[in-house]
């Protein structure tokens, strides 16, 4: 009898910690907004994948672009029409449905509210139209070979007109159309996602999705070992993830990432809108140091704004070279009893607890010059963003999560008049524009290739930003975790996650 009881014991306990219902998630990430005129952070965007739909997404695991709401599409012989076919099921939660007219009325707002990630369609898109109520049809300024991957971000998801203001931003939670919708969300403390039964597409494999925020990748790691959360998903330290790696009671995932880091200028204010400046401390950072001293030797110098990997890519940037930078910043009227004085910026959470390391790296890299006194600051996520949009802080670190996976989504954000802006650095060059322009039109990527290649030798020679690294990602979780996928496009799809035995 006290057999059969130890047993039925034994296998409710199971039950209890197996067949549960929810995941629950830490970051030490943070959440912006969630309207996706204006959304244009990573975390954020994650949350919109997984809650909102789009025309088009990426497969699973892949890089191809799968119909989503648009079940197919058309391109006009001179690449400028695109017309999409709706499916007929897509409704957003409340019931309202998803069709040509919710289409229109998004992606004109989002070029009329001329939010953060505004430029990726404003710059190309000419006209919208409504052809039928599940026919939508987009006219284009020039043609552009990626365009239709550009319609895989959140930029393009569509909002429900009934209820989204047209004139203005929300900053409350959107009406799902994907797989969850939010439950209940405390900033900056808990998001709670549930699925959506209202969801055209697969069911999530689990009911609920607790999304916990953590401060600091210290605490982040207390919550994984203490069992409050069953995922570590951004970001962990460098040194915890290598001792998790030799533990058995979790199960660390590693993939390739496209996400790099770079040194932003804002080119309008002094004294970064002297070339001489900037290439000076292009010359003096060590990226070697920050590799292999902050990072543990899991992140890959980068010299370049396109990728290690990726077509196009290709190495411009100068290596250390201190004497180089001594000599620039000498012709600029700098000495050692006359030092160059900047404020070097950072903000602490948002990018892990390695920033602060890095920023001290660079600091010392730049003052060894010893032409140049550098005072570190920083700012939290928000205010930071609030600080580098409106051209108040002049050098300052930034981090690149691609929308769409083409060259072109490291080149135009970063040099175009208005992705530049977008980033705080003001950089304008009409020819890099041009050229990134003849660049978009161009189908033929051997061709397209040559054009990039010359667009980031201009980028060496401006200097707008100095790419730092390339990162890897990263995920850490118990073994009864199943179901994640590190994906090239950084989507991390909470819906795919299940727990087993």
């Amino acid at each position: 009898m006290r057999k059969a009881l130890f047993l039925f014991l034994i296998l409710t306990l199971a039950l209890f910690v197996f067949a549960r219902d929810y995941i629950t998630i830490g970051t030490t990430d943070k959440i912006r907004i969630l309207d996706p005129a204006d959304c244009y952070d990573y975390f954020s965007s994650n949350i919109l994948q997984n809650t909102m739909a789009g025309l088009v997404d990426y497969e699973v695991g892949g890089t191809e672009i799968i119909p989503w709401l648009a079940e197919s599409w058309n391109i006009s012989d001179d690449g400028l029409v695109y017309t999409f076919h709706l499916r007929k099921d897509a409704h957003f939660m409340n019931g309202h449905p998803i069709d040509a007219n919710a289409l229109k009325f998004s992606f004109d707002r989002v070029i009329k509210l001329n939010g953060d990630p505004a430029f990726l369609l404003s710059d190309v898109i000419a006209e919208t139209r409504v052809v039928d109520d599940y026919t939508f049809e987009v006219t284009l300024q020039y043609p552009f070979s990626a365009f239709i991957a550009v319609l895989g971000y959140t930029v393009a998801y569509p909002v429900d007109p009934a209820v989204t203001p047209a004139d203005d931003f929300f900053y409350d939670v959107p009406i799902a159309s994907g797989p969850y919708y939010i439950a209940d969300w405390e900033r900056d403390v808990q998001l709670v996602l549930k699925a959506n039964p209202e969801y055209f597409g697969p069911k999530p494999k689990t009911e609920t999705i607790v999304i916990r925020f953590y401060q600091n990748a210290s605490t982040l790691r207390l919550a994984l070992e203490s069992g409050e959360i069953d995922v570590a998903y951004r970001t962990l330290d460098p040194r915890d993830l290598l001792i998790l790696k030799t533990d058995p009671r979790y199960v660390v995932y590693e993939g390739q990432s496209p996400a790099i880091r770079e040194l932003v200028f804002n080119v309008k204010m002094p004294p970064y809108n002297k070339v001489n400046v900037r290439k000076a401390i292009a010359y003096a950072v060590d990226r070697s140091y920050i590799v292999d001293d902050v990072f543990a030797g899991t992140v890959e110098p980068l010299y370049t704004l396109v990728p290690i990997g990726m077509w196009s890519h290709l190495d411009v940037m100068p290596e250390r070279n201190l004497e180089k930078a001594r000599e620039l910043l000498r012709a600029e009227g700098y000495s050692e009893s006359n030092p160059l004085e900047i404020e070097l910026w950072y903000t602490p959470s948002h990018y892990g607890s390695t920033e602060a390391d890095v920023v001290q790296v660079l600091k010392e890299a730049i003052e060894e010059t010893g032409l140049v006194k550098v005072d570190i600051k920083y700012a939290e996520w928000a205010t930071y963003i609030d600080y580098f949009i409106n051209g108040y802080i002049g050098a300052f670190l930034l981090g690149w999560y691609p929308d769409y996976l083409d060259p072109d989504d490291y080149l135009w954000p970063f040099l175009s008049k208005s992705g530049a802006a977008s980033m705080g650095a003001f950089y304008e060059n009409a020819l890099i524009e041009t050229m990134m322009i003849q660049s978009r039109a161009e189908s033929d990527v051997a061709i397209r290739t040559e054009i990039n290649e010359d667009v980031q030798r201009v980028l060496a020679i401006d200097v707008p930003y100095v790419p730092l690294w390339q990162g890897k990602q990263y995920c850490v979780t118990y073994p009864y975790v199943k179901g994640v996928v590190l994906e090239p496009s950084q989507i991390f799809r909470y819906y795919l996650l299940y727990t087993e035995e």
